[in-house]
């Protein structure tokens, strides 16, 4: 069996497409496509042993919803990073979510360095207040969170519920990390082909502190020192915005069979309460993260 059929379990060669019939189906160039891939790592082709590249029905989707993006006026990088961030339409994606339901947020291109600044400022400035919000963390990786432990710990304390998202050990049912000196958050194992187990994200339900902070890991960057890494980024303190993301956060724990996401979807059901956020915690927010940014952001 040759490299190209290990990596497309399930699929006969007859239902494989070559570029010649991908660019048919989805109305670009054979150069087009070429080019997106140098230039984007998108699409992704499975190679045959002697190098053509061949395609499944799923990159037709994905392409010609690159295709449509850019048709409405998005630039190509964005709608290729949405593309990746979220192949699979059925699964549930943070950063996905937001693009999708609130366009006008700005992205922006930031190193990790960058991302882990701002994180911190959003989880300090949520100590500070002690407020008995919604927490939801996306780490990607298990050795991410056993880092941040002993601040998640605290902050679990302090929340009405914490969520803890990462490539754990799969379980019969997610538990809280109990292996602190204090209980710690819901920790709710991803498989691989779950979008969310590709994102970064810090999401803060509250009505005083609403803040998210989301982000996805752009492809290409082998050899990349971690934290040079860059991802595409959104930061929001609009409260209908970090709902639709804590939503999308629960929606993940809930099918992952985690119990207390259960309470945790229903106190997201509604719109937020109505009135803007505490104007005062917001600005303390953002004077924390411009400090913090100033602090560790440098290369």
């Amino acid at each position: 069996m040759n490299t190209m059929l290990k990596s497309a379990q399930g699929v006969t060669p007859k239902q494989l497409l070559t570029i010649s019939a991908m660019a048919e189906r989805t109305g670009l160039s054979p150069a087009t496509l070429r080019m997106w891939e140098q230039r984007h790592g998108f699409p992704v082709p499975h190679r045959l042993d002697s190098g053509h590249r061949r395609y499944l029905e799923s990159d037709v989707e994905a392409v010609e919803r690159v295709v449509r993006r850019r048709e409405a006026g998005v630039r190509l990088d964005v709608a290729i990073a949405d593309a990746m961030a979220d192949p699979d339409p059925g699964g549930l994606s943070v950063y996905a979510e937001l693009r999708r339901t609130h366009p006008h947020l700005p992205v922006q291109r930031l190193h990790k360095r960058t991302l882990l600044a701002l994180t911190w400022a959003i989880e300090d400035e949520f100590c500070a207040k002690a407020e008995r919000a919604l927490l939801f963390g996306g780490f990607q990786k298990e050795r991410y969170y056993a880092a941040a432990q002993p601040r998640w710990q605290e902050l679990a304390v302090i929340s009405r519920a914490a969520f803890a998202f990462a490539d754990f050990p799969e379980l019969a049912h997610p538990q809280i990390d109990t292996s602190g000196p204090r209980p710690g958050p819901v920790l709710v194992p991803l498989p691989p082909e779950e979008p969310m187990a590709r994102e970064w994200a810090v999401v803060c339900d509250s009505f005083e502190l609403p803040a998210a902070l989301t982000a996805w890991e752009l492809p290409g960057q082998l050899g990349v020192p971690d934290r040079e890494r860059v991802f595409e980024s959104m930061l929001t303190v609009d409260p209908h915005a970090v709902r639709d993301a804590a939503r999308t956060c629960a929606r993940v724990a809930h099918r992952a069979g985690a119990e207390a996401a259960a309470s945790a979807l229903l106190e997201l059901a509604d719109p937020p309460r109505p009135g803007a956020a505490d104007l005062a915690s917001v600005s303390a927010m953002l004077s924390r993260v411009l400090a913090y940014v100033d602090r560790y952001g440098a290369a």
